[in-house]
C-alpha cells in the first residue's frame, strides 16, 4: 500500500527569537508537492533559519509546522537537507554514500549498486576511491547530494547549495538538483541568485528582513512582483 505523502508542509504563524531579537516574523505559507519551490531574499532575510526550522534542526519560538498528518519525526525519517558547506567523513568517497546506507539500515548486499547508480548520476564515478576530503568544492557539494539521493527522500532542503562556486560546477549541481527532481523528489532550494532562481523554481517565496513578502510562481513572481522590495531585489538595488 502507497504511504501517505508528508506533503504539503504547512506553516503557520512562524516565530523565531534569539537573546531578545526576533528574527522570524508570522511566517504563513504552504509547500506542495511536485514543484521546486526556491526561497529568494538578500542576505540576513531569514531563508536559512526558516529551512533549518522546517527540517527540524531548530524549533521556533512560537507558530506551527505541519506535515500533512505526520509528526515531526515521522517527517524526518522522509526528508534530507544540504548546506552550502557540507560535512565530508574522513573516508573515500564511495564510503560515504554507503555509511549513510548503512545508517539507514540498507542491507550490505543491496548497497553496491545503489552505491554506483548514485556516482554515476553524479559524475563521480571515476572519484570513487578517492578521499572525500581532498575533492574540490564543487565535487564535494555532488558527493553531498549523492548521499541524500540514495536515500531517494520525498523532500530535499538545499541551503544555498552553489554559493560558493564556480559557473561550471554551479550548472554541474544544478543539473543534479533538476535530475532528482525529476525522480520525484520535492525541493525547497534557498538562494540570493537571481538567474538560479530564474532557472530553477516553479515556486518563489520572497523574503526580506525575516519577512515572508510574497509567494508566486515563479513566471508570475518575475514578471510583476507585488511589493517594492521583491521589485528592487530584481533589478538589483539590494
Amino acid at each position: 500500500m502507497k504511504r501517505q505523502s508528508i506533503l504539503p508542509l504547512t506553516i503557520e504563524k512562524l516565530c523565531f527569537d534569539i537573546d531578545g531579537r526576533r528574527l522570524l516574523h508570522d511566517l504563513n505559507f504552504s509547500l506542495k508537492a511536485g514543484a521546486r519551490s526556491v526561497i529568494l531574499g538578500p542576505n540576513g532575510a531569514g531563508k536559512s533559519l526558516t529551512l533549518r526550522l522546517c527540517h527540524g534542526l531548530a524549533a521556533p519560538t512560537s507558530g506551527e509546522i505541519r506535515w500533512n498528518g505526520h509528526s515531526a519525526a515521522q517527517a524526518r525519517a522522509r526528508q534530507a537537507m544540504v548546506f552550502q558547506r557540507p560535512v565530508m567523513l574522513r573516508r573515500s568517497v564511495s564510503a560515504n554514500i554507503d555509511y549513510v546506507l548503512a545508517c539507514q539500515g540498507v542491507k550490505r548486499r543491496e548497497r553496491g549498486a545503489r552505491i554506483a547508480d548514485a556516482l554515476d548520476r553524479t559524475g563521480l564515478t571515476a572519484h570513487a576511491a578517492v578521499p572525500a576530503r581532498v575533492l574540490s568544492v564543487g565535487e564535494q557539494q555532488r558527493l553531498a547530494l549523492a548521499r541524500v539521493w540514495v536515500l531517494r527522500p520525498e523532500v530535499l532542503f538545499l541551503d544555498e547549495p552553489t554559493a560558493s562556486l564556480d559557473p561550471a560546477a554551479t550548472r554541474a549541481v544544478e543539473d543534479i538538483i533538476s535530475s532528482i527532481h525529476a525522480a520525484g523528489t520535492k525541493v525547497v532550494l534557498t538562494t540570493q541568485n537571481l538567474g538560479q532562481a530564474r532557472r530553477l523554481a516553479d515556486d518563489v517565496l520572497f523574503m526580506f528582513n525575516g519577512r515572508l513578502l510574497e509567494q508566486a510562481p515563479a513566471d508570475i513572481f518575475f514578471k510583476a512582483p507585488r511589493t517594492s522590495e521583491a521589485r528592487a531585489f530584481i533589478e538589483g538595488e539590494f
